[in-house]
């Protein structure tokens, strides 16, 4: 008896299922193009603020280096500097370097900050550019057709079968400039690592306070997890092609013990400020691509 209605339970089930509206492939591929638009929109949009972020973090850590560099190099040349009627000051040169010390250890923590937020957006980059994709939620026979930028569905590319999301380009055209943009940010990210481990590192032979870094040193808890997300990995000797920054080995990073000048820090800070990396116009260009394709003003 209880088999019986085992049996009958299961059947009716079955046929509740066959009976269930099933999605075609071409209602699928008519509201795929649709969602794809939705999210290159967004995706995109949040490429455009990323970029702002970087550039407002970038300008902000350059301040702090700024600042840093000057309390440095003022306690280099405190020694040397005329004092006229302070120098019958007790301690006086002792006090002022001590207070600039000070200084500068709350400068290096504020650029580390700011180091830490660049990484922070390049990370948000990486992950927004590789979310160009509109996969099938659910799979093809689904009642309710959903889609979403990410898929356990291997047979299901998300790029709706190659054809145009808005008027000409398929996927693959956005995330080629998408790879494009991020890829400028991630070499400049490599550089500005290589700067902010020289500012963080300045210290005066007296100093006891400040340790000085190389390129494997860990900047930061969890930097090396965050700039892995980027496939920038740092762990590896300061000789290694980890430390190439587009196409360019620094071989001052062998030398631990040696401390710029003040000019090769000025030199520091104007190639922080250039972006040398990043190529500002084709930046712009691509945006005005993109915006021109997506009838979307993405251009500042």
């Amino acid at each position: 008896m209880e088999s019986r209605v085992s049996s009958s339970s299961e059947t009716a089930h079955q046929t509740l299922q066959n009976s269930a509206p099933k999605s075609s492939p071409s209602s699928v591929n008519r509201l795929w193009r649709p969602a794809a638009q939705r999210n290159m929109k967004n995706q995109w949009s949040k490429l455009n603020s990323l970029r702002q972020e970087w550039a407002s973090s970038s300008s902000t850590a350059r301040s702090h280096a700024t600042s840093l560099v000057n309390a440095y190099l003022s306690q280099r040349f405190m020694k040397d500097m005329e004092l006229g009627v302070l120098s019958d000051m007790p301690d006086i040169q002792k006090k002022a370097c001590w207070k600039l010390l000070k200084q500068q250890v709350v400068h290096r923590d504020n650029l580390l900050s700011s180091y830490k937020e660049m990484v922070g957006t390049v990370v948000n980059m990486v992950n927004t550019s590789m979310s160009l994709r509109c996969f099938l939620k659910g799979g093809i026979n689904s009642p309710l057709i959903q889609f979403s930028n990410s898929s356990n569905d291997t047979n299901d590319n998300g790029d709706g079968g190659g054809m145009p999301v808005f008027i000409f380009w398929s996927i693959s055209v956005f995330e080629k400039l998408a790879s494009e943009l991020v890829q400028m940010f991630k070499l400049e990210l490599n550089l500005k690592r290589l700067l902010v481990i020289e500012f963080l590192s300045l210290r005066s032979k007296e100093d006891s306070i400040i340790e000085k870094l190389c390129w494997s040193d860990e900047i930061y808890q969890g930097e090396f997890d965050d700039l892995s997300r980027c496939n920038l990995d740092c762990r590896e000797a300061s000789g290694s092609a980890s430390t190439k920054l587009d196409g360019f080995v620094s071989e001052n990073i062998k030398q631990p013990n040696c401390q710029p000048d003040s000019d090769v820090l000025q030199i520091y800070l104007t190639a922080w400020l250039t972006d040398v990396n990043i190529d500002k116009k084709r930046v712009e260009d691509i945006f005005s691509e993109v915006g021109e394709e997506m009838h979307v003003n993405l251009v500042s």
